[in-house]
């Protein structure tokens, strides 16, 4: 199962603190399902247990079950639909929409005057016209609904709620979105999916780790680059010096250290500094292995 389709499970093992608060999250389901007419309510979902709390939300919020209720042993994208007249009509009072003006939709914020019952409109919007990738491929998170003034009024809703989201639109649907992890994680934990938000922030944690650990890979491996680079050239330059047959007219200091640098090919100057005798600092030894490679171009 994916991570989006997880993250809902763990929010409909949640129970509505009462009433007013499943109202609040049907009202978000409604005003991101499919379909949220005078004529008919059509929601369509291929989670089972999503479909189970669809029907349990619905009968405690408005006492209403659903014309059509698929069967929960079947598999697949199913629709759960109410098409008759006093069902919609009883809906549509909860919310204070008169059917007849309907012209479009609006989020009634007289609906969710209490702090629980946004956390629960949010969380039902979430279910029906949300999604989020996998943390451990990337950091995205929205809600997709076909109305504009219901994404617009969200949007504001949630900048209320101390988050800001971005907007755009996409094959006729508005679309509110957050691309930062900390973000996506503080809007699951505020709607009550606290367990994948903590899987985020591990998959954050993790991420940064790996990412930490390539950089020092890269990062030693150009060092060990720079010194194989260096040693080869020092070590092309002494062989240059022998061949000529000089090697043993150079002052003692240079034959040590020609001799120390061809033994000890694959150490840094600081090292060869190190280990030479008597031991002379870097700098030192460094001035010696310009000089050789100086009497080398003169040859």
């Amino acid at each position: 199962m994916s991570f989006s389709y997880n993250t809902k499970n763990e929010l409909c093992r949640l129970d509505s603190e009462n009433v007013c608060c499943a109202v609040a999250e049907c009202y978000g389901v409604l005003m991101f399902c499919n379909t949220f007419s005078v004529r008919e309510i059509r929601i369509i979902t291929g989670n089972q247990v999503l479909g189970r709390r669809l029907i349990d939300t619905f009968l405690k919020a408005f006492g209403v079950k659903f014309d059509i209720a698929p069967n929960s042993e079947k598999t697949g994208k199913q629709a759960y639909i109410i098409t008759d007249s006093a069902k919609l009509s009883r809906i549509f009072e909860t919310f204070g929409i008169s059917p007849e003006s309907l012209l479009a939709h609006h989020v009634n914020l007289g609906v969710l005057e209490e702090d629980c019952c946004r956390r629960s409109f949010i969380r039902g919007a979430f279910l029906a016209g949300g999604a989020i990738t996998d943390p451990e491929k990337s950091y995205h998170l929205e809600l997709v609904t076909d109305h504009f003034n219901v994404s617009r009024e969200t949007y504001s809703l949630l900048l209320e709620m101390g988050f800001y989201p971005k907007e755009t639109s996409r094959s006729g649907n508005y679309i509110i979105y957050f691309k930062q992890s900390a973000a996506i994680e503080d809007f699951l934990t505020l709607i009550g999916a606290s367990i994948h938000a903590m899987e985020i922030m591990s998959a954050k944690i993790e991420k940064d780790m790996r990412n930490s650990v390539n950089r020092k890979v890269n990062c030693d491996t150009a060092n060990v680059m720079k010194i194989v680079d260096a040693s080869v050239g020092h070590i092309n330059a002494i062989e240059a010096i022998e061949a000529a047959g000089a090697l043993e007219t150079l002052p003692e200091k240079l034959r040590q250290t020609a001799k120390l640098r061809v033994s000890n090919p694959e150490l840094s100057i600081k090292e060869l500094a190190e280990i030479s005798e008597p031991p002379v600092t870097k700098s030192c030894l460094n001035h010696r292995l310009r000089k050789l490679a100086e009497i080398s171009r003169s040859l």
